[in-house]
């Protein structure tokens, strides 16, 4: 849909010795695969995307509801994504600004 954004990312691992956001996938440790994507407004969370797969789509509604209107030149977005753990609850985040 226009005005979609979708946002990639690769997994990582919980070992401390594969604990990367590099580029190399690495063997699932988790049961279920899981994550969330929290939309950022300074330190204000605006949403939370939920997902199980390594993407999330911030639809041009929700972008409207959050700003306004969809995000489109010259803005900039504020992310965190965080792996979800049955163990050991939210990852540390990987923390991201996207550039339009």
């Amino acid at each position: 849909m226009p005005g979609d954004l979708t946002i990639r990312w690769t997994r990582r691992s919980r070992a401390l010795s594969a604990d990367s956001w590099g580029a190399v996938e690495v063997p699932m440790a988790e049961e279920l695969e899981a994550y969330e994507v929290v939309i950022l407004d300074g330190v204000t969370v605006k949403r939370v995307l939920s997902t199980t797969t390594t993407s999330a789509v911030y639809t041009g509604a929700q972008q409207t509801a959050d700003w306004g209107a969809p995000l489109g030149p010259g803005d900039t977005l504020d992310i965190r994504i965080f792996q979800l753990s049955a163990l050991a609850g939210r990852g540390a985040p990987k923390t991201v600004t996207l550039l339009f």
